[in-house]
């Protein structure tokens, strides 16, 4: 387990870093939910797992008992990481937490000898674009109707990219 302290410019609950388990999958199920208007399901995190992709939960240690602060789900592919799920608990969010989470999984990749980090994201999320933006990623393209959309429509999703070799 690892810490992440919170940071003077993100105020909030400092966080503990951990591997995900089947038994955070009704946690991590119930915040998908309720945050996405097209959430994963409890199978797509259990797919992740066995699949053997990085799953991470991010818990608070403000308090007695730990609770799921948000969480995450990294993809290896030969020397980069496909960062597939990154997500805060909604009474959590715009406290810097998404940002901690996203420098602490960058850090890991990089130490781990990813090259890089790659995803996705809607053009419709300002915030998560503001995030990555700030973070430092660019634009490399654009997958055409990717994500599912209100009333059976589709929605583009623009590929973001940035180089870990500095980390």
């Amino acid at each position: 387990m690892s810490a992440l302290p919170s940071s003077p410019q993100a105020p909030g609950p400092a966080l503990r870093v951990r591997g995900m388990r089947a038994a955070d999958l009704d946690a991590v199920t119930a915040i998908e939910q309720a945050v996405y208007p097209f959430p994963w399901t409890r199978g797509n995190f259990a797919d992740s797992l066995k699949a053997g992709y990085d799953a991470w939960v991010f818990e608070t240690t403000d308090r007695a008992t730990a609770e799921v602060a948000g969480y995450a789900v990294v993809m290896w592919i030969p020397d980069e990481v496909h960062l597939l799920n990154l997500s805060v608990a909604g009474p959590l969010q715009g406290r810097g937490l998404g940002r901690a989470m996203l420098d602490w999984l960058m850090r890991d990749a990089g130490r781990r000898g990813a090259r890089g980090m790659m995803l996705e994201v809607r053009p419709s999320n300002d915030r998560a674009i503001a995030l990555y933006r700030s973070a430092g990623f660019g634009q490399i393209g654009l997958r055409k109707r990717y994500y599912p959309a209100a009333d059976g429509a589709r929605e583009d999703a623009w590929v973001l990219f940035r180089r870990l070799a500095d980390e």
